[in-house]
């Protein structure tokens, strides 16, 4: 009992150690996620004032570039984990140095993406359903809006590299500054200089190019003040691609988890798919804020690992567990308490109402479950456990896919959508769990 005595007190000084941590890599990510969709949002604002078939065009477009964006998040995800070991370890030179065979893949992948989507462009756009009057515009903004792609690459891995560093502070400056950067030169091009939607194209390609350059200049100043080389490495090219290829069939599979519960509400009726629509704009919302979370865990995690650590590890990571949950159950409240005036703020349809309410309290009640999702997410990531989320992903994806699918031969409704969503949500909570229960991602060491 004594023992017991004198250790509670000694665990409440690393607990606020840990949670002072967690807060000051977490807050400044928060900013700079939600800092990221502010871009579209400018655009849309901008360009929904030339017409209707502009707008659609940006719509089609910007969809198209957001799932390439988000397909390729793995340059941040596998870089951040990759630099805060070598954080650990002491080495920061070497830190850098894979902060810069990421950048170096982002280049080549970005140049790779350009030469697919300009001769492709039109199919891409046709793929997607765009009206005639609308796929010009698409066209234009996706070609032009294609050049910056290099640059959103740069900066995702950019981004993991500072954030490797345990600097989120930077990052949130620079996509502040991107985005009234971008809004400014929206309005010039776009009203001032009569360009059109290409305006807006070319303003976000040049707030794009200058977010990398900025992120290029501190990264360069790190290099040469520890060391490190800037040139290409092959081997480094190499093996930040191998790191980052399990993060990419999990990301892939997760999309397509997303993207079969909106097949399946679109079946359900316009009603549903409306209701759909704006509950998954509120789902993707939350995620950022946990996300933001899983982004400090990913960075805490590498460099304890990388110390060599795994108590500290441990800890922190039952620490961020609980800030999950509790992040979820406050969030949870919140959905519960605003949904009166959240609904309304997108639709005055009642039917669409009715429709969403009962799924949009589905979603509150699931929050603290994803919660611990993505804290743990963030943990396994920034352990460098890349093959066993993919593995826990492609399960999760192959549990849920006869669900959803089913749900319109059951009668079920947008609510059984969101019911089938939380399974899937359940599902990881399980597979990440065990794996964390199972002390198998505490590999200690500068790399995994």
């Amino acid at each position: 009992m004594g023992a017991m005595t004198k250790a509670a007190p000694q665990a409440k000084p690393h607990r606020r150690r840990h949670d002072r941590e967690i807060v000051a890599l977490a807050v400044p990510a928060f900013g700079a996620l939600v800092a990221e969709p502010l871009f579209v949002m400018a655009d849309s604002a901008i360009i929904g004032h030339l017409g209707t078939a502009q707008l659609a065009g940006l719509a089609v477009a910007s969809a198209l570039l957001t799932t390439a964006v988000s397909i390729f998040v793995f340059l941040a995800y596998a870089t951040t984990g990759a630099v805060a070991r070598r954080v650990g370890a002491g080495d920061l030179s070497a830190a850098i140095r894979q902060g810069m065979d990421g950048i170096w893949l982002a280049l080549l992948l970005g140049a790779a993406v350009i030469a697919v989507v300009l001769p492709t462009a039109p199919a891409l756009i046709d793929l997607f359903g765009a009206s005639e009057t609308a796929a010009p515009y698409a066209v234009t903004y996706l070609r032009i809006s294609s050049l910056g792609i290099p640059a959103m690459l740069v900066v995702l891995a950019a981004t993991g590299v500072l954030r490797g560093l345990q600097n989120t502070r930077t990052p949130l400056y620079v996509a502040i500054g991107g985005f009234v950067a971008n809004a400014v030169l929206n309005v010039v091009l776009v009203y001032g200089a009569g360009l059109g939607i290409a305006g807006s194209a070319w303003g976000t390609v040049i707030a794009q190019c200058g977010m990398a350059a900025v992120y290029l200049v501190v990264v360069v100043r790190g290099a040469r003040k520890h060391g490190a080389s800037l040139k290409p490495d092959a081997a480094g090219i190499r093996a930040s691609a191998q790191a980052g290829a399990p993060l990419l069939v999990r990301t892939l599979s997760l999309r397509a988890v997303l993207m079969i519960a909106t097949a399946v509400a679109a079946r359900l009726g316009d009603t549903e798919i409306a209701a759909h629509q704006i509950i998954l704009s509120l789902w993707s919302l939350l995620a950022f804020a946990m996300d933001a979370i899983a982004i400090a865990g990913q960075a805490i995690i590498g460099r304890y690992l990388g110390a060599g650590d795994t108590r500290g590890a441990q800890a922190v990571c039952r620490r961020m567990v609980e800030w999950g949950i509790g992040s979820g159950v406050a969030l949870g409240v919140l959905v519960v308490v605003s949904r009166p005036l959240f609904i309304p703020l997108f639709t005055s349809d009642s039917a669409v109402h009715d429709a969403a309410l009962p799924a949009l309290l589905v979603v509150a009640c699931c929050q603290p479950l994803s919660g611990i999702v993505y804290v743990l997410d963030g943990v396994l990531m920034g352990a460098g456990d890349g093959p066993y989320l993919a593995w826990a992903m492609l399960l999760t994806l192959a549990i849920f896919t006869p669900f959803a699918l089913l749900i319109p031969a059951w009668g079920g409704g947008l609510t059984a959508v969101w019911g089938a969503m939380t399974l899937m949500m359940a599902t990881r909570a399980v597979t990440l769990g065990l794996r964390t229960r199972s002390g198998r991602w505490l590999v200690t060491g500068a790399s995994r």
